[in-house]
């Protein structure tokens, strides 16, 4: 299969345009980073992240489990192998998105506390926040906390060649949200199969879009795609034929 190009205003969600256009999840989706994209100067000159991306073949996942098992044979071999594929220092990671967090809750004039981890394996940024008023953070649909997660990405991926990840969460919202979609595909399946008339969902971002598109993947009755412009881009659950 070709590569195809997926546009969007950061990588992450380029990524998740690219799942849900293939209809995969992002553990079979081999791509690669044509532009990590800019936010410009307040907003003027920003440029969109670029990737190509392409279903993973099956031959390419059997080379990759047979290099893998090599590895685990010669783990010196590895451990040369992994220094030299990242200069990403990961406490210096912590401390950008640290002070930059610092200086919005200041503004906001809100005690919150921050962990941050840096995953060297996966290169992902968790960002984990807890206090008093968390439900502030959160917004609508989580709208607030993904404007956050967007920020500290393009602070954090900042003059470094090898784009980073960052996952920003609080009282374990990501995971209730998901659960939530989840439900709800459900019930939208059900509600398809015994009306036999499509249903549109309410506008989401691609991550949540994504999530209910992974949860119907494999349902023998309804099939989904995506219509609409962001921010107003739904999810279509209809009947198969």
């Amino acid at each position: 299969m070709e590569y195809k190009e997926f546009t969007a205003k950061n990588v992450d969600e380029a990524i998740t345009e690219a799942c849900e256009s293939l209809l995969v999840t992002s553990d079979k989706l081999d791509y690669e980073v044509v532009s990590a994209g800019s936010a410009g100067l307040l907003g003027i000159g920003a440029k969109p992240a670029v990737i190509k991306a392409r279903i993973k073949e099956e031959k390419e996942e059997t080379v990759e489990t047979k290099v893998e098992v090599k590895e685990e044979k010669k783990p010196e071999v590895k451990a040369e192998k992994k220094a030299a594929s990242s200069d990403i220092n990961g406490d210096e990671l912590c401390k950008k998105a640290n002070d930059f967090l610092k200086e919005v809750f200041g503004a906001m004039n809100m005690e919150v506390t921050v962990d941050t981890k840096f995953n060297s394996n996966d290169n992902i940024l968790d960002v984990e926040l807890s206090g008093a008023e968390m439900g502030v953070l959160i917004g609508k649909r989580g709208q607030t906390l993904d404007s956050l997660q967007y920020l500290i990405s393009l602070v954090v991926n900042r003059d470094i060649s090898e784009y980073v990840h960052v996952k920003v969460d609080t009282e374990n919202y990501r995971e209730r949200r998901k659960a939530t979609l989840e439900n709800l595909a459900k019930n939208i399946s059900y509600k398809v199969r015994k009306s036999r008339q499509s249903v549109a969902l309410e506008p989401m971002n691609p991550y949540e879009r994504r999530i209910i598109h992974s949860a119907l993947q494999n349902d023998r009755y309804v099939t989904t795609h995506s219509e609409g412009e962001e921010p107003f881009r739904r999810v279509v659950v209809t009947l198969k034929k």
